[in-house]
């Protein structure tokens, strides 16, 4: 076939091939002043950076409609903008389009994998103006199909932003509900708790060290063969997401058990991440398995009258602490001992536990669901853009 799209609006099926035209002779390419490198805590207009990150700034360069590209990194996801900005040396932004500016900004978006790739390879990936002036992009010649691709996935676009707000929400309420449902520090009791409860006195006070028993595990030899491929799930920090961990990725054999710092511990131990990539260290998982873990994974077992799920919820919620009790170093990491020093506070009653988890598992199932309706939801944009502009094999 010739220029065409896998899928076309009915209107348009009989108004030919696309055409396609450098990037170049669409639009004016400009970068910005050399000098809008600070920007300025609560400054009026976007200061567009050479990443994906929008600053802010008091002066501005632009009064226009633009599609804003970094022109470094790692990853060249487009910004579409109409308004005052200002701009990064090292962004651009196309302006003054001879089509409409919206589509040329979804066909950079579809394209933003070849951008990576025509990209120049320094210290990062980096745009040079003639790439981007001679860039390809496939247009329809009838304005009116430009629009209606445009308006299409400009819907899409505030379902995600409307679905992404509802998540945020969501998320937020849980937060808040959390800091109510546990004792602030110093305090005994909650300050929202459920009526059935609130004659049954303070919550039990102690550090993790005293109340639980805690460990770590460790890692048998990979150079050792007939250590890996088991049957017993080991687990990494990788899987450490504030969820509960149902399967593993590795599995190690009982010779790799046995001679190695590793152990097997039950369904119901609370993992904490002491050191891992990014977000990754503070983070809190339940095993909802018996499996052993690495050597980065902070242990801490059942114990009788403490309902596992309520130690997980309970230090979930309290990532931001965890991260800030790091050692200061090299590398910012969590140990035993740090773990062992939390105070950790709980109700005598296991009923109050349970109806405190119960509350949270059904947010968190909410969570969870919509979590599930908003990556359906890119999935779908990401497969209809795919659809809607002509395949890379076929240009």
């Amino acid at each position: 076939m010739g220029l065409v799209p896998a899928l076309r609006f009915p209107e348009f099926r009989d108004s030919g091939e696309w055409e396609e035209k450098n990037l170049g002779d669409l639009c004016e390419i400009t970068n910005g002043k050399s000098n809008a490198q600070d920007h300025i805590e609560g400054g009026f207009y976007p200061l567009f950076d050479r990443s994906e990150v929008i600053k802010r700034s008091n002066e501005y360069l632009f009064d226009c409609e633009a599609v804003i590209l970094p022109g470094e990194g790692m990853r060249f996801i487009p910004k579409y903008y109409v308004g005052k900005f200002d701009l990064h040396q090292r962004a651009y932004a196309l302006k003054d389009f001879s089509c409409k500016g919206k589509f040329i900004y979804y066909s950079m978006a579809a394209r933003s994998g070849l951008l990576a790739r025509k990209a120049v390879q320094s210290t990062v990936l980096s745009l040079r103006l003639p790439i981007l002036q001679n860039f390809p992009i496939q247009i329809p010649g009838v304005p009116e199909e430009q629009q209606k691709i445009a308006d299409c996935l400009t819907s899409i676009d505030e379902l995600v932003t409307a679905q992404t707000q509802k998540l945020d929400a969501l998320k937020a309420h849980k937060k808040s509900l959390m800091q109510q449902l546990f004792p602030a520090e110093g305090e005994t009791v909650p300050k929202l708790r459920f009526p059935e409860f609130r004659e049954k006195g303070g919550w039990k006070s102690d550090s993790i060290g005293n109340i639980f028993e805690t460990t770590s595990g460790g890692t048998p030899s990979r150079s050792e063969e007939s250590y890996w491929g088991g049957y017993i799930p080991w687990i990494t920090t990788s899987l450490v997401n504030c969820g509960v961990i149902t399967e593993a990725e590795e599995f190690i054999t009982e010779d790799g058990l046995n001679n190695s710092s590793a152990k097997i511990f039950p369904e119901g131990t609370t993992l904490v991440a002491m050191y891992g990539q990014g977000k990754t260290r503070g983070q809190v998982a339940l095993l909802g398995i018996a499996a052993a873990t690495n050597q980065a994974c902070a242990a801490i077992l059942p114990k009788k009258g403490i309902e596992p799920y309520f130690v997980f919820l309970s230090l979930a919620g309290r990532y931001d602490e965890l991260r800030d009790l790091s050692n200061r170093g090299g590398q910012e990491n969590l140990s035993q001992g740090l773990i062992r020093e939390i105070t950790f506070s709980y109700p005598a009653d296991v009923a109050e536990q349970k109806t405190i988890t119960s509350c949270l598992a059904s947010l968190d199932n909410l969570i969870t669901a919509q979590t599930q309706k908003l990556d359906a939801l890119k999935a779908h944009k990401k497969g209809l853009m795919q659809q809607l502009f002509p395949a890379m094999d076929e240009v």
